[in-house]
């Protein structure tokens, strides 16, 4: 398939960059953008479902490894239909042909970018529990920009705006300030909630001559019988008892460890698969072939599978952060929720397919704005959540302007996008 040049009214070429030379071409911004956007609800509604399944008692071990199933599945559908697009030769290798050459070191780099996102997607799982949905987004996804597209515009040769692009960088970390402020202060939120809660209870139990409840008590009691309004002290007490991660009495270091662990975890994926498919160190032997997005994918996606299968077994028999132990029958056995999952794995196994897409069309360093864009996890975690709810003025202050500074930063991030020199 020839390149397609477009030429303006002033003749100056206007070249439509090609992912892969017999696959399907994009324009390098409008429509680029548009498909950011798209991927962005997708990788949101993802991250909402399965923070869904751990409020409704949905063991983290079985939902990803339903959700690892499904991920897996979506990359073989996309190399077996865009990969094997058009006519293959030997300077434009499909999908099987590419499987049989010696291109290990790029298959390599694909793999390890596998293992980061895997790790990243398993820390995040517990981050939701501690930090919340919403702070948990922001921070990951600005961290995952400040490091990994710094990572890629170099690996580019520079292709997107420098004097946008940094700037943009700069307001995702204070983003990253901002959530951290939220999440320390809905926490000393939630924490007079329940001390109220546990005074008005001792008050009342001094009436009856019965003997106080300290807050440990009151996490253990039945509120089930009444549904609380969410952001009441009785609303936590409730999703406590019905959560499978339990999290009171944790210190507010660990969810924040594990959120900027996941971070760095997701800002090195993206780097990872761009040297798979580009090459930028020529670690290649001479006439072969850099492998295309489809298969890149392909291996990055065993790579991902594999290790969320071993460590979820693994979390199966030896739990972390004291959740109960189970046992691979009764994983197999549990339905609650399955779908949802199953759907989960589906959406984020597509939604990086067509990132990665995205980024060799028009560089990877704006195309990590995908994962820039947390508002409709917001809206997932405050509307139906019920996060922060009836909380102080102080953490409302923070959260907008945290959700702000991350808007103009999106916005900034994906001005800032270029196009890819094929030549």
């Amino acid at each position: 398939m020839k390149r397609i040049i477009l030429l303006d009214s002033k003749l100056k070429p206007c070249a439509w960059t090609s992912i892969h030379s017999q696959a399907i071409s994009f324009p390098p911004t409008t429509i680029h953008n548009h498909l950011l956007r798209s991927l962005g609800f997708v990788w949101r509604l993802k991250r909402s479902l399965l923070t869904l399944l751990e409020r409704r008692g949905r063991l983290p071990q079985h939902t990803y490894l339903d959700y690892s199933i499904t991920n897996l599945l979506a990359a073989l559908i996309i190399a077996l239909t865009f990969g094997e697009i058009g006519n293959s030769s030997h300077h434009h290798p499909n999908f099987i042909q590419q499987l049989s050459q010696d291109n290990w070191p790029s298959v390599m780099f694909a793999m390890a970018g596998g293992i980061v996102l895997s790790l990243g997607n398993l820390s995040t799982q517990y981050a939701w529990a501690f930090v919340g949905l919403s702070v948990t987004e922001v921070i990951t996804s600005s961290i995952t920009v400040v490091i990994g597209t710094t990572l890629n515009y170099f690996l580019d040769d520079k292709i997107n705006k420098a004097e946008i692009l940094f700037p943009g960088v700069a307001c995702f970390l204070t983003a990253v300030c901002l959530g951290s402020a939220v999440h320390s202060s809905n926490t000393a939120d939630n924490k007079a909630k329940l001390e109220s809660l546990s005074a008005d209870t001792n008050e009342k139990s001094n009436t009856t001559d019965a003997p106080p409840k300290s807050i440990k008590e009151l996490e253990s009691a039945n509120y089930s019988l009444v549904k609380a309004k969410a952001g009441t002290a009785d609303f936590l007490v409730q999703l406590e008892n019905r959560r499978s991660i339990k999290v009171f009495g944790k210190s507010t270091l660990i969810g924040l460890f594990i959120t900027f662990f996941a971070g760095v975890c997701f800002s090195l994926f993206s780097p990872a698969f761009n040297l798979a498919t580009n090459d930028q160190w020529h670690t290649l032997n001479d006439g072969v072939q850099h492998l295309s997005v489809y298969t890149a994918f392909f291996y990055f996606s065993v790579s991902c599978f594999i290790i969320a299968i071993v460590l979820n077994i693994v979390f199966l028999y030896r739990p972390v952060l004291n959740l109960p132990k189970t046992t691979l029958k009764a994983y197999v056995n549990d339905w609650n929720g399955r779908g949802w999952a199953l759907l989960a794995g589906f959406l984020c196994g597509f939604g990086n397919g067509l990132q990665f897409m995205g980024g060799q069309a028009a560089g990877y360093a704006a195309a990590d704005a995908v994962q820039a864009l947390p508002l409709v996890s917001t809206f997932w975690g405050i509307l139906l959540f019920g996060e922060y709810r009836r909380s102080s003025k102080k953490t409302y202050a923070l959260l907008i302007s945290m959700l702000l500074m991350f808007m103009v930063a999106v916005g900034v991030l994906m001005a800032s996008s270029g196009h890819r020199n094929e030549s």
